[in-house]
């Protein structure tokens, strides 16, 4: 008998049957401790469990919202295709040239010079996952993250939750059992024309918190009879025929490469450039492609610049460039270079008055401040998770200031965002307290993570994982404070 299925079976007893002299919340409870418990073992024998309190039940998100966000994921290709084919056209002329040139900044020309080649130009990331916060306005997605984290860890929650009781009937993990397991296994497998591709996950030091969850991720892949690990960098075999991992049979050739590594950590990437050499030549696919142009968050600021507000127009069309236009909040590039005496900054207030100088902004008020949140654009190992991020009401008026004169010093090496910063809406959400025991209730903000994988041009949601943070914590991002917890339709 399946242990998932009488654990799941008794739990749906303790709240369906309950002792008649028992109180109901009583029981729910009970109930709610077993689930949380039963979870926890399933997150830990996955090897994925890191330290988040745990919900009982998952995320529940409304119909109309759940539907709004699946059709996001074709939104968010086009907008990658469209940066992809700026991007290249400023590069040859055919646009502005400093489009290319702050998509740049900072990179080695080397890296430059290797996105830009003709069989490298039509490669868009694989998997797409935005940052989406829920306002009371409606959803903003703060960031695109095209080398995300946390695929193992959503894949393990919605088998978790998918097995207990709370998901009969209508309500649906997201993905449902394996989502995430078949959707970035028919990614991969989409990049290749061999029929039983061999798999690769490539997992750096820098990215060593994740190893366990990819690790979970490539046995997954083989419950499905697939040829796939997560290695190191340093495990690759390198031969004039292509790249080869140990196995059984003495060594297998590497199919498809997922990479699992930052590009602004390139140089401490052993037999980087072997990989980047057998891509080149044909010998492997490797996915996401090595365009860190792809990886900037100034592209949201390209994205609502009025100088080519005409191509996104055309290139996107007027439905995919409305909705993106209202969930990406307005972005501008810390760039030191002086204006004209009548220029301004397009779109840049403080309070009601125009920006013509970043010094303007350092004078804004803590009530100014709380409008605007600064971050490294990408290339940088400050730039991911919740690292450089500084909120402006989070920080004194001269600490702003600080921020702002070290962003703009920067600009050259590691160029800089100022983002609308954008307040979740207040949600609650039950736990178990590690501490007491104790089943209770969180009030916080949410941050939702949907996880779209590329099937050549087709786009589907997989997977989706909810974070909710206390209503303390400014960022909402995975921390032992948080309750992390699959996503389903209400």
């Amino acid at each position: 008998m399946n242990p998932m299925t009488v654990s799941a079976g008794r739990l749906a007893s303790l709240v369906a049957n309950g002792n008649p002299g028992q109180n109901d919340k009583t029981i729910r409870s009970a109930a709610y401790k077993e689930r949380c418990r039963y979870i926890e073992d399933r997150l830990i024998k996955d090897g994925v469990y890191i330290d988040w309190n745990i919900s009982p039940e998952p995320f529940f998100v409304e119909k109309k919202e759940l539907t709004f966000i699946e059709s996001l994921g074709r939104c968010f290709y086009l907008f990658y295709r469209a940066s992809n084919n700026l991007y290249h056209e400023s590069a040859h002329g055919r646009q502005p040239g400093w489009i290319a040139g702050y998509l740049d900044q900072g990179k080695p020309q080397s890296l430059i010079d290797y996105a830009r080649m003709n069989r490298m130009k039509d490669l868009l990331p694989g998997i797409i996952r935005p940052d989406i916060i829920l306002t009371e306005g409606g959803m903003v997605a703060t960031e695109l993250d095209a080398v995300p984290g946390g695929m193992g860890i959503t894949g393990s929650l919605g088998r978790a939750y998918s097995s207990t009781s709370f998901m009969e009937g209508g309500n649906k993990v997201v993905g449902e059992i394996d989502g995430m397991i078949e959707g970035f296994l028919n990614m991969l497998k989409s990049t290749t024309r061999t029929p039983d591709p061999v798999i690769a996950i490539v997992v750096s030091e820098e990215s060593r918190d994740y190893r366990s969850e990819m690790e979970w991720l490539a046995g997954a892949m083989r419950e499905y009879g697939v040829n796939a690990s997560t290695i190191r960098p340093e495990d690759i075999i390198f031969t004039e025929e292509g790249l080869h991992i140990k196995s059984e049979e003495g060594r297998s050739k590497i199919d498809v490469l997922y990479r699992f590594f930052e590009l602004f950590d390139l140089k401490n990437i052993p037999k980087a450039e072997l990989i980047m050499y057998s891509v080149k030549n044909n010998q492997v696919s490797v996915t996401p492609p090595f365009k860190p142009f792809l990886e900037e968050k100034m592209l949201y600021a390209l994205f609502h610049h009025p100088m080519i507000r005409g191509y996104w127009m055309t290139t996107l069309g007027e439905k995919v460039f409305s909705i993106l236009h209202e969930i990406l909040p307005p972005t501008w590039i810390l760039d030191p270079a002086e204006l004209p005496p009548y220029g301004i900054i397009p779109g840049l207030k403080v309070g009601k008055r125009s920006v013509a100088d970043w010094a303007e902004l350092k004078q804004a008020t803590q009530n100014e401040r709380k409008e605007f949140v600064i971050k490294p654009s990408g290339f940088s190992e400050l730039a991911w998770g919740s690292r450089g991020v500084v909120v402006g009401h989070d920080v004194s008026k001269k600490e702003w200031g600080d921020v702002i004169d070290r962003a703009l010093e920067d600009f050259h090496r590691t160029p800089h965002i100022l983002q609308k910063f954008h307040k979740g809406r207040h949600v609650e959400v039950n736990y178990l307290d590690r501490t007491t025991g104790d089943i209770k209730t969180m009030k916080g903000r949410v941050r939702l993570c949907p996880y779209y994988f590329v099937y050549r041009e087709d786009v589907k949601l997989a997977g989706m994982m909810a974070t909710v943070c206390p209503l303390d914590k400014k960022l909402i991002h995975g921390m032992t404070d948080s309750v992390m917890t699959a996503v389903a339709r209400a």
